[in-house]
């Protein structure tokens, strides 16, 4: 019996090393495996860093995009995009809704930020505080730029219109217009150019106000685009001198440029300032109800009044120091007039 088993035994052994069967070498697949770890070793840095390099080029773009569209001035409309909306429709306004509103709207306020810059591109170059914008530092090609900015601004008019109405839509497109056309190429022209501006900056109050039934002949959406664009006076004036030799190195037709004594930039801060104390008084007034009138006025005195003294101070004294302290003293004014005159509606 056992000399049968040890003769099949055999016979196997032999058929397994016939002919089309592979005798395994297995200190061959062993160097073969060392091999192949050793390249995949080599390799594997080399893509690591080609993955790492691809996120930071997404990360920088995605950036870049978001500095075309000067988010710190989009992030402004929506705030009075909010109070406006709120103030037309006499209350709450539903999260969607907003939500569609403020898409719409920061869309077109976006895309007119970056076609300002697609337009300054090259004097943006001449300026330290803009010459770091993706245009100018060549971060971001022309192109691009103007594919971005011409589909987030069809877009955001189409949400508008779609969401809303035709009014709220046309206002949106008025101020794109308005700020890429006519103030972008004045501000090398004429120190006009901050009055069209803050016309084309207070324009975004309309589009609020009109899209939750507002009316453009109604005097309260008037009063809300006065205090935005009174605003802008104190506020962009003490801009215009902390950066006034920048602004005339880079060729800008600015009130500190034109008249560098600073004193028709410290008149203008002053009436801007009386203009959004007049506006946020009679907002308050507008609704009926002495006292919350009452309570509501003095509310907006107290808000406005510190960029009213801040102002003066400019106008006695126009130096670093005194501009500085009136751009801190405006960024507190608006949400607080919006505010106080929101609140108004539901008392």
């Amino acid at each position: 019996m056992s000399s049968n088993v040890l003769a099949t035994d055999s016979r196997y052994e032999s058929d397994l090393q016939g002919p089309g069967v592979a005798v395994l070498d297995l200190p061959a697949q062993r160097r073969e495996a060392t091999r192949r770890m050793e390249v995949t070793a080599q390799a594997t840095p080399a893509l690591n860093q080609m993955v790492d390099q691809t996120e930071v080029s997404i990360r920088v773009l995605v950036s870049d995009l978001i500095q075309l569209t000067k988010p710190r001035i989009v992030v402004m409309i929506l705030v009075t995009t909010v109070a406006t909306a709120m103030i037309a429709a006499g209350g709450p306004v539903s999260l969607g809704t907003l939500v569609l509103l403020l898409l719409g709207t920061g869309m077109v306020a976006g895309s007119a930020g970056g076609a300002n810059q697609i337009w300054e591109r090259v004097i943006d170059r001449n300026m330290p505080r803009t010459a770091v914008r993706p245009l100018p530092s060549a971060r971001m090609s022309t192109a691009t730029a103007t594919a971005f900015t011409a589909s987030m601004g069809t877009l955001g008019l189409a949400i508008l219109w779609m969401g809303f109405s035709l009014t709220p839509a046309g206002v949106g497109l008025a101020t794109w217009l308005l700020y890429v056309f006519l103030y972008t190429p004045m501000k090398t022209r004429t120190s006009w150019n901050t009055t069209v501006g803050a016309i084309a900056g207070a324009l975004p109050m309309l589009i609020g106000y009109t899209a939750l039934g507002g009316s453009l002949a109604d005097g309260t959406g008037w009063l809300l685009f006065g205090v935005l664009g009174a605003w802008q006076y104190p506020h962009f004036m003490a801009i215009a001198w902390l950066y006034r030799r920048q602004y005339e190195q880079a060729g800008f037709c600015m009130s500190t440029t034109v008249e560098p004594t600073g004193i028709s930039a410290a008149i203008q801060s002053i009436a801007g300032s009386l203009a959004v104390i007049l506006c946020g008084v009679v907002l308050c007034c507008l609704s009926p109800g002495i006292v919350p009138a009452v309570v509501c006025s003095v509310a907006v005195l107290a808000a406005t009044v510190p960029m009213l003294k801040a102002s003066i101070r400019f106008a006695r004294s126009r130096t670093d120091v005194t501009a500085r302290r009136l751009l801190r003293s405006s960024l507190l004014v608006l949400p607080a007039v919006l505010a106080v005159v929101t609140i108004r509606v539901f008392w």
